[in-house]
């Protein structure tokens, strides 16, 4: 497919910036990510060591945000105490909670009371689930060259089908937005929506206030059909949408190999990454990313790759586990293997299980010994 201008013409100059706020969307139930929020929103879902969330907070900051306001639902009693007021990260945080959920525009318009900016000063918008190199920067220099009203990150996909495509003409200006398209004839274009957005301030007061609203569905297309300026940025950084289990355990490892940026992982890039408060025997291997987190023991023996263990969790000798994701206060019983698997909070798998991809653990189940085994030619 051709490749559009992602960077629109100017007639001059653009103006000093001054620095922009954003609105974080936390406030999703996470319900694909089952087990491992049930009792976590799924922003504060460790990945690298710390909550989800920190990452999108520390990289906002890093591009010169200084206030952002956190909107939450789901268990959103969790996020003040952990990052109250933001001054650890050089940020003004507040914090709005939707009475009941009100969709992704809808939250956007829920705290529009809190946002400080002019009617024409750019506002980010970010959604709580993705993980990416998304220069922002250069989206808000998108923003304000091309005098859009609304300007979006587009990420290409080798398969679009399961979101939202945006095709765009030759400047990079949005004609369309198609709504997870299922036929070859649909797919027009490999861009998508990815979950991060410039409004013009006074664009987020037209939005109905007290109601849930789609930004994907209902927003973007209106503004569009009314002949409002959307102007779509491809940017072909790391991208990855964490709504599944399987892709929130990617997402941890590459923030620990350094495959995706971030300024809050804390430790250098490597194969593992060791928190302070972690035993890990001499003799365990540790690769692909894996995490090992405050309180967790690993037992001689052990092979973790590309899994992250919350705090407390023990895995015990010799247990061979690769891309997955091991809760706190989990318990991985001594030989046993576990290949793409989530394991809920405080579960305890016994000794000399096999478990294949796709396996669930609820929090709190019990597996005994053998009990759960499959040879290598079923």
């Amino acid at each position: 497919m051709t490749e559009p201008t992602t960077t629109p013409k100017t007639t001059g100059p653009a103006e000093p910036a001054a620095p922009a706020e954003a609105i974080l969307l936390v406030g999703g139930k996470g319900t694909r990510l089952r087990p491992l929020t049930v009792n976590t929103p799924k922003p504060m879902v460790p990945a690298a060591g710390v909550p989800f969330l920190t990452h999108q907070l520390a990289r906002a900051r890093a591009a010169g945000v200084e206030h952002i306001v956190l909107a939450t639902s789901y268990l959103a009693e969790v996020f003040e105490p952990y990052f109250g007021d933001g001054s650890d990260l050089g940020l003004h945080l507040e914090y709005v909670t939707e009475a009941e959920p009100l969709g992704t525009g809808g939250a956007i318009r829920n705290v529009a009371s809190r946002l400080r900016s002019g009617p024409d000063d750019p506002v980010l918008v970010f959604n709580g689930d993705i993980l990416t190199g998304l220069d922002i920067g250069a989206l808000l220099d998108v923003h304000r060259t091309s005098g859009a009203d609304v300007s979006l990150h587009l990420s290409r996909v080798e398969d679009p089908r399961a979101f939202g495509l945006v095709p765009t003409d030759a400047d990079g200006r949005v004609t369309a937005f198609l709504e997870k398209p299922q036929t070859p004839e649909e797919i027009v274009t490999d861009q998508i929506n990815a979950g991060a957005y410039v409004f013009r301030r006074s664009v987020i007061d037209t939005i109905p206030a007290g109601r849930p609203v789609s930004v994907e569905r209902e927003t973007f297309p209106d503004l569009l059909a009314a002949g409002a300026h959307l102007q779509g940025m491809v940017d072909s950084t790391y991208w990855l949408d964490l709504g599944t289990p399987q892709a929130f355990v990617r997402g941890s490892a590459d923030l620990v190999l350094g495959t995706a940026p971030s300024p809050a992982v804390p430790g250098r890039p490597g194969e593992y990454l060791v928190m302070p408060g972690a035993e890990v025997a001499p003799d365990a291997k540790l690769s692909g990313g894996t995490v090992v987190s405050p309180g967790a023991v690993v037992a001689p023996g052990a092979r973790l790759h590309a899994t992250a263990v919350l705090p407390g969790a023990r895995i015990e000798a010799d247990a061979r586990i690769t891309d997955s994701y091991i809760g706190p206060a989990a318990v991985i019983g001594a030989r046993t293997t576990l290949t793409g698997v989530v394991v809920g909070d405080t579960a305890h798998i016994g000794p000399d299980n096999e478990l294949t991809p796709g396996a669930r653990i609820w929090c709190n189940t019990t597996l005994p010994a053998r009990s759960i085994r499959f040879s290598s030619d079923e």
